[in-house]
């Protein structure tokens, strides 16, 4: 997608260098009294107004998938009883249990669980939001008329903040069934329900950073007339392309999604125990973050105001309506994907710009 729509902008762009040199329309020759090309350079100022869009997250644990449980503590699994439950009576003999076994169940008395609410969940309240940035931007212009141009805006890519907003939990419940040996003990099965922390977007500076390719193309129209008007108002509307690399996350972000990681993957190699007390596994978690390129309509108003028939002051204020999708990824080579986390940002930027530039 990203070759074709900058081969289409690029075709579009060489237009008038490929048309006939006595076209009215497309010409390297002054128009009547006017100049065919400008090009200023300047401040770009964007900022974004949109707001946090809540994270989506799927895991690689379906609903009511059972897992053995391993080795477990007895007070995780008090710690992790279902508080909408009475379960008083299973609690005393837990306690019973734990003071002649050190406090410790082990894999043959531990039995498994089948565990719910980690297959899909969503996150009210969290979400990731672009900060204000500042940067050198460059607009270039054809004049067909002396009223209309195309316009072509760039800048230097910025690196842009993505502030996290909100906490990460994980609707854990499941109901496990102990053992002796081989025999389920189903007539003391204990109700586990707990959210479980996975990370504090907001704790640790910005959640994320991506660097930002945002150029823009607009039809625009000038109002007044070359020679007469210093001052001159313009309008114009067309289309952004954003597209993002150089995607990076906070590295105590990373470490709390690589802890979640191996919870998943104690899950599934039979040691769900071992995932409530947030213990690694035998997987190796690694984060992965990308954004989807976005193509946002916008929309200019702005003006010009001549010293001479070659040098111009600029200044003009856009809107896009921008929004794109990112994903996090937490994979293992053996097990494969382990999470996946979705949310789109809403960055619908206003863009301040304000240059210096000339006419040939």
């Amino acid at each position: 997608m990203k070759k074709t729509f900058l081969y289409m902008m690029s075709s579009l762009a060489a237009l008038p260098a490929v048309s006939y040199a006595d076209s009215p329309y497309f010409s390297l020759k002054d128009g009547d009294g006017f100049k065919r090309f400008s090009v200023s350079v300047g401040a770009l100022h964007v900022m974004p107004q949109g707001k946090a869009q809540p994270f989506q997250v799927n895991t690689a644990v379906k609903n009511g998938e059972v897992a053995k449980n391993g080795d477990i503590q007895v007070d995780t699994v008090l710690n992790n009883l279902n508080p909408e439950v009475n379960q008083a009576a299973l609690a005393t003999v837990l306690r019973g249990l734990g003071f002649f076994t050190g406090g410790q169940l082990g894999s043959e008395l531990s039995g498994s669980s089948q565990i719910y609410g980690l297959e899909q969940w969503d996150n009210p309240g969290t979400g990731l939001e672009a900060d204000d940035v500042t940067t050198l931007g460059i607009m270039t212009n054809y004049f067909f008329t002396d009223n209309v141009s195309f316009e072509m805006k760039a800048g230097i890519p910025p690196k842009v903040d993505l502030q996290g907003k909100g906490k990460i939990y994980a609707p854990f419940s499941a109901v496990a069934t102990p053992q002796i040996g081989n025999l389920p003990l189903e007539f003391l099965n204990i109700d586990l329900k707990n959210d479980i922390f996975i990370t504090d977007l907001e704790a640790h500076g910005p959640a994320a950073s991506a660097r930002a390719w945002t150029p823009a193309f607009e039809f625009q129209y000038h109002f007044g007339k070359t020679g007469v008007n210093k001052f001159r108002p313009y309008v114009g509307v067309g289309l952004m392309y954003a597209y993002f690399n150089e995607l990076e996350i906070n590295p105590r972000t990373e470490q709390d999604l690589i802890a979640a990681g191996h919870m998943i993957a104690n899950i599934k190699q039979g040691n769900a125990g071992a995932s409530l007390e947030g213990k690694p596994s035998l997987a190796n978690p690694k984060v992965d973050l990308e954004a989807t390129d976005a193509i946002a309509p916008i929309a200019t108003v702005g003006f010009t105001y001549d010293f001479n028939e070659r040098w111009f002051a600029v200044g003009s204020v856009s809107y896009a309506h921008l929004k794109n999708e990112t994903t996090i990824t937490v994979s293992d080579e053996k097990l494969g994907t382990l999470i996946t986390s979705k949310a789109d940002i809403e960055v619908n930027p206003i863009l301040a710009y304000a240059g210096i530039g000339m006419r040939f």
